[in-house]
């Protein structure tokens, strides 16, 4: 144990800039059981470190441990949580569960048997935490972290400090919002750059090879999560690669599934498991009609994840159409329920309809909204996309 708590004083000593995230302030820290999801290189560690920074800087009754250290192939979980819970550890923090065997019923042991400590964990978007382990329900609360909001990204390189907006609130003021923003910055003179680059932290330590070090974290994530996590065997991970390459070539679209499982070589039912995992791992999104993802059902378009995602796959598809229709799902999909409008490009929350374009687009009816691009002021139910960029 000693070792890493040497390992873990000196990740507090030696850490770097980092980004302030929103979801540090929405997180329920009072709960006994926490688990932070989120894609590979999305800012887990730093994420946990910097709680551990901001709450524990010198308290010895908290500790980091991750569990890629080999230490753990040795020990298990519970007794090293006993040990430490009787030497007066009150919060422990495992990193990276999911290459841990056994954690979940080694979770709720410690929950039972440790009622003093607060345990909080970061796992893989793909790990089902509640999904098959009911031991587990009621007891841990799932947060996702994800890639930067604009507003998290514009914060950082302007060093502003422009809160998050409910969506009601763009909906009913955005005009007022708009502008006490652009009196301070124009955000469209960062929002190129975000969309190419700014929803990884990756900029941080080496921005000329953000996109390599983004493929890197995609193929570790096909490599390792999906496959293993979903227990497929390695020797499909080339249909699994070829898949992700031929939706990114087309998106946003209608999948044919009867194409890509020809072009995939492999059989339809394949391709929609495929794709349902690739949307679990972050990588790609769904959109459905009535919001029922079940896996027989085909969605009615398919969309990369985010714009960065598509830059680095597929930077022949990259246009306007695909790079503002796909900042829109993945900034107000991360907290709203999206799906396919019969008179818009989108409906929110069951209420709420929007047609995503460039400047001149004009909402459909007075019952709609337009998305705008290229504008820093919108008007009526016309909103600048830019500020959708807000909500978290």
């Amino acid at each position: 144990m000693d070792n890493l708590i040497q390992i873990h004083q000196t990740l507090l000593e030696h850490s770097r800039e980092t980004i302030a995230r929103e979801l540090f302030h929405e997180i329920d820290w009072s709960q006994r059981l926490i688990c932070i999801k989120g894609f590979r290189g999305v800012g887990k560690t730093t994420f946990l470190l910097d709680y551990v920074k901001t709450n524990y800087a010198d308290d010895k009754s908290c500790l980091y441990v991750n569990l890629n250290n080999f230490y753990f192939t040795k020990r298990k979980i519970y007794n090293f949580a006993d040990e430490f819970y009787k030497k007066g550890g009150k919060v422990l923090l495992l990193d990276q569960i999911h290459k841990y065997p056994h954690w979940s019923s080694e979770l709720k042991e410690c929950y039972v048997d440790f009622p003093e400590l607060k345990i909080i964990f970061s796992a893989s978007p793909v790990l089902r935490v509640l999904e098959g382990n009911d031991s587990l329900k009621g007891i841990v609360k799932v947060y996702h972290l994800e890639g930067l909001s604009f507003r998290e990204y514009l914060n950082f390189h302007g060093k502003f400090e422009f809160r998050r907006y409910k969506l009601t609130e763009i909906l009913e003021n955005h005009q007022q919002i708009a502008r006490e923003i652009t009196d301070q910055v124009k955000p469209l003179a960062y929002f190129a750059e975000y969309l190419q680059s700014g929803f990884y932290p990756y900029f941080l330590n080496n921005k000329p090879f953000y996109n390599e070090s983004l493929l890197k974290h995609i193929n570790l994530a096909l490599e390792i999560d999906v496959t293993y996590l979903n227990q497929i065997e390695l020797k499909y991970l080339p249909k699994l690669r070829k898949l992700l390459q031929v939706v990114n070539s087309q998106v946003p679209f209608t999948p044919n599934v009867s194409k890509i499982s020809t072009d995939v070589k492999t059989s339809r039912a394949t391709v929609m498991n495929y794709l349902r995992y690739l949307k679990n791992a972050r990588l790609i999104n769904l959109l459905f009609s009535n919001g029922d993802e079940d896996q027989q059902k085909k969605p009615d378009l398919v969309y990369a994840h985010n714009t960065n995602i598509l830059y680095a796959i597929e930077p022949d598809n990259v246009n306007n159409r695909n790079l503002r229709s796909t900042f829109f799902y993945n900034q107000v999909g991360y907290q709203h329920q999206i799906k396919s409008s019969e008179i818009a490009d989108f409906k929110v929350n069951e209420q709420y309809h929007f047609t995503v374009g460039g400047k001149y687009t004009e909402p459909d009816n007075e019952d709609t909204y337009a998305a705008a691009d290229m504008i820093e002021e919108g008007e009526g139910n016309k909103i600048p996309l830019w500020l959708f960029g807000f909500l978290y």
